[in-house]
């Protein structure tokens, strides 16, 4: 038998070999595929412990980034532990969650995206930098294990979603002071706090400055409780809506009642006539963009006739004739 035949039968049974293995790991779903190669057995744990097992044994399909036993190993001591506890179950399963992504996506797939929504809520961050994937800061290991129900990646970190609402990440982030004294003052900061989910274009405190000097101050005080309270909930919406989401939806109701209109002008992302400065800000009850002026709703439209002189009769009558008598022309 000469040399060409050996090469080629030799090529022909590591195909077949390659074949059956993959067909073998196909037959299985992510549980019993993850538990049959032995470097999982944290994950399982945590999986059985947050009540995940039967979901992911489910028809699916899904893609899971999965942590090895040597990434939880990296998580500061006692932290598995404590998340195993029947108490912090809640916490495990979001923890958990947020490796897991609807649908089937293979490697050559997720390399051309940016971010994928998990099924916690959040979204994960995707990049490729010098030829490794990265899912949020962890590394992609080993890509396209195929299962009954999905894939999975193999990641070198345990990724973990954001921990803090929508109001403590504001908080956190030091450039909405103005803007959360105003939700205090319009008692609405608990509600932000609340389970939600809730989408916020949030003007920072140099978006407030914008506006006619006093505004803000008028606005601050009990008797303009209900206008402050309509103002802020302009710049809210229901439900978590990301950046291309919100592209593609074009408008979106607030929890005012009025609609805010997106759109991309000379290559800058606008909610109504305000920049977005920053986009999708994970916070645990929602996301958060940052806008760089204050959203007014147009609530007087009908009495006044247009959408610019109702915009400004509605921030000259919160005034009552004490802001700056520039306001007028500030708007339009």
């Amino acid at each position: 038998m000469n040399r060409q035949i050996k090469f080629l039968l030799a090529s022909i049974a590591v195909a077949v070999l390659a074949t059956n293995s993959m067909v073998k790991a196909a037959d299985k779903d992510i549980v019993d595929t993850a538990v049959e190669a032995g470097s999982f057995k944290t994950l399982a744990a945590a999986l059985r412990a947050a009540d995940l097992v039967d979901t992911l044994k489910g028809s699916g399909p899904f893609t899971v980034f999965a942590p090895t036993d040597e990434a939880f190993a990296k998580l500061p001591a006692g932290t598995v532990e404590s998340l195993l506890k029947p108490e912090n179950k809640d916490q495990l399963t979001a923890v958990l969650a947020y490796h897991v992504v609807s649908g089937q996506i293979a490697a050559k797939q997720v390399v051309e995206l940016k971010g994928a929504k998990t099924l916690n809520g959040q979204r994960v961050d995707i990049a490729v930098a010098d030829g490794t994937v990265s899912v949020d800061k962890a590394n992609v290991m080993k890509a396209d294990i195929l299962c009954s129900n999905g894939i999975i990646h193999v990641i070198d970190n345990v990724i973990l979603p954001a921990s803090d609402n929508i109001v403590v990440t504001a908080d956190k982030a030091g450039a909405f002071k103005t803007l959360l004294a105003a939700a205090k003052a319009a008692e609405l900061a608990e509600a932000l706090s609340g389970k939600g989910p809730f989408t916020v274009f949030a003007p920072s405190d140099e978006a407030f400055a914008k506006l006619p000097a006093g505004t803000v101050e008028t606005l601050l005080k009990p008797e303009n409780k209900d206008k402050l309270a309509a103002i802020l909930k302009h710049h809210v919406v229901s439900g978590r809506l990301y950046s291309e989401d919100a592209l593609a939806a074009k408008k979106a109701k607030t929890l005012e009642g009025s609609e805010i209109h997106i759109s991309v002008s000379g290559g800058q992302a606008k909610i109504n006539n305000a920049n977005l400065v920053t986009i999708d800000l994970d916070a645990s009850n929602g996301v958060i963009h940052v806008i760089d002026s204050v959203l007014l709703p147009p609530r007087q439209a009908s009495k006044v006739g247009s959408t610019t002189s109702a915009t400004t009769h509605y921030v000259t009558t919160t005034c009552q004739g004490k802001c700056d008598k520039r306001v007028a022309r500030r708007f339009r």
